[in-house]
């Protein structure tokens, strides 16, 4: 198996193979807990004009995402664990925008299938994975923006890396790797407000849950759905 460690919006659109979508702060930890309060299906989209399109077309019940960390007008949630951590979406779809995650898997068109991910479902993902038995994996980090790189998302593409070639990293260190770089500092400054220290908190709760998000295409719509493993 070869694993390829790639960065940002322009090397999502070259992965191949089994890709490896990944947004640590905050996207695919909101829709791991998202999925693990009761969601149906999260749709994924990169403009928050298409998501609030889609919705009006009766693609989801919930509207969830961001735009420069803030909740769009006219969402239910914004792109926060946190604050859908006591949601309930028992048979809920959901469409999520965000400027990094999702736009990632929307631009990841060569794959041959897409998983999006996060440290709480990491090695969850990893065993979806080798069940697949792949020749090639892609793990694409989607950094600020899918335009930095930044380090939770970059130590996460080694966590899985590490993962799928049978060794164990260790969590504490991971952790204090992530918490002392540059985008970990806006959660806990108070002018801020809509990034919540509570945000990293659950972020960096490493394998939280026992399922993977894999992601596939219908009529040209991606739809992520909980693969438990």
């Amino acid at each position: 198996m070869e694993i390829r460690l790639g960065s940002l919006v322009r090397d999502a659109r070259e992965a191949q193979g089994v890709v490896l979508i990944i947004d640590v702060f905050r996207a695919f930890t909101t829709a791991a807990i998202a999925f693990n309060n009761g969601a149906k299906r999260i749709v994924l989209v990169a403009e928050i004009d298409e998501a609030r399109a889609l919705k009006k077309q009766g693609y989801g019940d919930i509207l969830m995402g961001e735009v420069d960390g803030k909740r769009p007008e006219g969402f239910d949630f914004g792109n926060s664990p946190y604050e859908v951590s006591t949601a309930d979406f028992t048979n809920k779809s959901i469409i999520q925008s965000t400027r990094a995650g999702t736009v990632g898997a929307a631009a990841a068109t060569q794959a041959d299938s897409i998983y999006v991910t996060s440290f709480a479902i990491a090695d969850a993902t990893v065993t979806a994975v080798l069940a697949e038995n792949p020749q090639l994996v892609s793990i694409i980090a989607m950094g600020d923006q899918g335009k930095v790189r930044s380090d939770e998302d970059e130590q996460c593409g080694i966590y899985l890396r590490n993962r799928l070639e049978g060794r164990n990293p260790d969590h504490d260190s991971v952790r204090n790797l992530i918490l002392t770089g540059g985008a970990t500092q806006k959660f806990f400054d108070d002018n801020l407000t809509h990034y919540h220290p509570k945000d990293v908190e659950l972020a960096l709760q490493i394998n939280q849950f026992p399922f993977a998000i894999k992601v596939s295409r219908e009529q040209g719509v991606l739809i992520a759905q909980r693969l438990d493993v």
